[in-house]
């Protein structure tokens, strides 16, 4: 009897052991199929996307440039006679800025023209003389072409010796000056700089994705680095292609300046809106990853971490836009991604956000 209850306990001890080994088998092979079968959750922060009203606008950097400057120089060589401009001083188109000794220019214009005088008399006794036929067809010619020759002699110096007076060629600010009364200047020379600050030219380049929103007569806000001012410009010319280097479009915007406070050469914080988006979708910062070809998200599938490959668009001091990859009602990953994989079980901690319009 005794014996029989022994083997009644083997039996009984061996079937426990089949089963748990059976259990034991199954996990391992599951374990196996799923990689992620086993591990604990994640507990990381997400939310629910949601439309937003988003004015898309774009922060860049640009410089201010003079409307017109030029760096005053004399086209012929010589003494500075008097110089009748003050540096830092406004100037009008037209005016005197200096002039350069001319005596040898003036004396020069004298012997050409007494020869011209000449030449033009005997052309005027040589075409009389022709119609009497006293003279061949040639030798009036003769007399014509010294005549045309001395003219533009004439002609030649006249036009030397007004360069002798240098005069602005547009009104504006006259710079500091190179040069004192009786230096000797060249053609390269310089005498000072001329530029007109009552209107500023802005330059700057935006990103080749924005060029079909941005046109001529658009408005734009800009501050300086020295002050906190915002002042307006208008988009007055676009470069006809973009950079191929940089993948950026060049433009232009000019900018009121009547009251001086802008300084040609300063750098420009630029503020640009673009067009207004009424279903946008932003994303914190902090929840983009960057990789090689771009930037990826997390989001939550059914329990588990999925990776989505995104595009942006312009951002504000804490959002992005997202222009392709996600969609509206995705459970996006705000903390904790960095640790994550494609798969990982996640404890969603769900953070809505609030509703509202950014501009």
């Amino acid at each position: 009897m005794k014996f029989k209850h022994v083997i009644y306990i083997l039996l009984v001890v061996g079937l426990i052991v089949l089963v748990g080994y059976r259990i034991s088998d199954n996990k391992a092979q599951a374990a196996v199929g799923n990689p992620q079968a086993g591990q604990s959750a994640v507990g990381v922060a997400g939310m629910v996307l949601q439309p937003q009203v988003f004015a898309d606008n774009l922060s860049i950097s640009g410089s201010l440039e003079a409307n017109e400057q030029t760096e005053i120089r004399s086209e012929v060589s010589g003494i500075v006679e008097n110089i009748n401009f003050s540096e830092g001083s406004k100037v009008t188109i037209g005016q005197v800025l200096f002039r350069v000794n001319d005596l040898e220019l003036r004396a020069q214009l004298t012997k050409v023209q007494t020869a011209q005088k000449l030449a033009a008399e005997n052309e005027r006794r040589a075409k009389l003389l022709l119609e009497k036929e006293a003279i061949s067809q040639e030798e009036y010619d003769m007399a014509e072409a010294t005549f045309q020759s001395a003219q533009a002699e004439s002609q030649l110096i006249a036009a030397q010796l007004a360069k002798a007076t240098v005069r602005a060629p547009f009104s504006g600010i006259i710079g500091l000056r190179y040069i004192s009364q009786g230096t000797y200047v060249t053609p390269s020379t310089p005498i000072a700089r001329l530029v007109n600050t009552d209107q500023l030219k802005i330059t700057f380049s935006i990103p080749e994705k924005y060029s079909s929103q941005v046109q001529i007569q658009d408005t734009l806000t800009f501050t300086t680095s020295n002050s906190g001012v915002s002042y307006a410009a208008t988009i007055y010319a676009i470069e006809p292609s973009v950079d191929i280097d940089t993948r950026s479009l060049k433009m232009r915007a000019l900018a009121d300046n009547k009251e001086g406070k802008l300084i040609p050469g300063t750098f420009a914080n630029i503020f640009l809106p673009l067009a207004k988006v009424d279903d946008a979708l932003l994303v914190p910062t902090e929840s983009l990853i960057p990789i090689q070809n771009g930037k990826k998200i997390f989001v939550s599938e059914n329990g588990l971490a999925k990776e989505v490959i995104v595009e942006t668009g312009a951002r504000t001091e804490t959002s992005v836009r997202i222009t392709s990859g996600l969609k509206a009602g995705d459970t996006i990953l705000t903390s904790g991604v960095m640790i994550l994989k494609n798969g990982t079980p996640l404890n969603v901690n769900l953070q809505q956000p609030v509703a509202k319009t950014i501009l």
